[in-house]
Formats: C-alpha cells, structure tokens, sequence
C-alpha cells in the first residue's frame, strides 16, 4: 500500500509541478521514421485490451506495414498502475546489451503483454517485481540492473511524464489509446477494420 501512495503522489505532483519538454522523446518506436503513417499507442502493460491489441493486431501490422517501411509505430506508456509503471521500467532499463536496440525493447514489451496473466496478478508488488525481472533475466539484464532501474526515479518521472503529457493533448480516457497521423482511431479494434484506417492514410 505504502508503494501505491507513493505511485499516486507521484503523479499528483508531477501533474501541478511538471511541465515536461522531454516525454514524447521518451517513447519506444520502431519502424521507418519518415514514414507516412505514424500510429501512437497509449497503454497500460497491466491493461488486458491492451495485451490483446499487442499480440493480436501489432504483430500483424508489424508484418504487413512497418517491416515495409510504411508505418512507424509508437508505444507511450500510459501505466495505470506501479506494476505496470514497473514493467515499463524494465522494458528500459537500458544496459550495453542486445536491448539497447529499438526492435529488442519491443521484443521485451511483445513478452511482457504476452505473459500478462503470469506477472499482473494480485497486488503484492514485491512478488509482481519478482514475475517480471523473471522475464527481464531473458532479455540479457541482470538482477542487479533491474533493482537498480526499479529504484531510478529519473526513468519513473519519464514514464509518468510521458503519460501526463498524453492525457492533457490527446485526452486519453481509456487504454489501448489509438492515434492515427494525429488523429484518434474510434473504430473497433479489429485488425480488419484497423488496416483500413491506415490504408486511408497511405
């Protein structure tokens, strides 16, 4: 519980007192960076939409748009939570490895939406940190690195800067949070008619 307050103060305070030039560098993208189509993705690691948007529509898009150079895809964390805030810590716990590299991240955030079900269980955050640093271990960062990022207030402030800076431009009411070349995607969230959403902007 304490860890929970400290979460939502967190917030609270960068909210009054942040006024962030840095967040929307601080996104994990993949893909051509002068492509015509940009997709921004708001969502929550914890959030099961977002888990289903990420292995059931992403990997497909990768696939058909982004490995083509078409589309360039952005994921922004919109944490809702200090678990998920603490698996988007690992996903950049940045060391002189593989994972330095955009499409590991991506591969690491594909593993984490993946086992979903296995780390975002209950709310004993200790026992959540182990499940996920279990998954890190697999992407070449060491224990010690992950309690070192977990406890890097710099990469917290990022995070929830990036998601505070998204909820005042975009209005983010729920996740996953589409944006299409600037605009929101209010369709279904079905590959089919997601393909056509970008179609019309290629």
């Amino acid at each position: 519980m304490k860890e929970i307050n400290k979460f939502l103060n967190k917030i609270i305070f960068l909210v009054f007192f942040v006024f962030s030039a840095q967040a929307e560098s601080k996104v994990l993208s993949i893909g051509n960076l002068d492509a015509k189509v940009t997709v921004k993705v708001f969502s929550s690691l914890t959030c099961p939409h977002c888990a289903n948007f990420h292995t059931n529509i992403y990997e497909k898009l990768k696939e058909d748009y982004i490995d083509k150079g078409l589309v360039k895809f952005e994921h922004h964390a919109f944490p809702l939570d200090l678990a998920a805030l603490n698996a988007e810590i690992i996903i950049r716990c940045d060391v002189n490895t593989s994972l330095n590299t955009g499409d590991m991240k991506f591969e690491l955030l594909t593993e984490m939406y993946k086992k979903q079900k296995m780390w975002a269980v209950g709310s004993d955050i200790d026992k959540i940190n182990i499940l996920i640093k279990k998954i890190g271990i697999n992407f070449d960062l060491s224990k010690e690195k992950m309690n070192t990022c977990l406890k890097n207030e710099q990469i917290q402030d990022e995070i929830l800067e990036q998601r505070i800076e998204a909820q005042k431009k975009y209005k983010i009411e729920s996740t996953p949070t589409i944006i299409i070349n600037e605009k929101k995607y209010s369709g279904k969230v079905d590959y089919k008619q997601f393909k056509k959403a970008i179609d019309r902007n290629l």
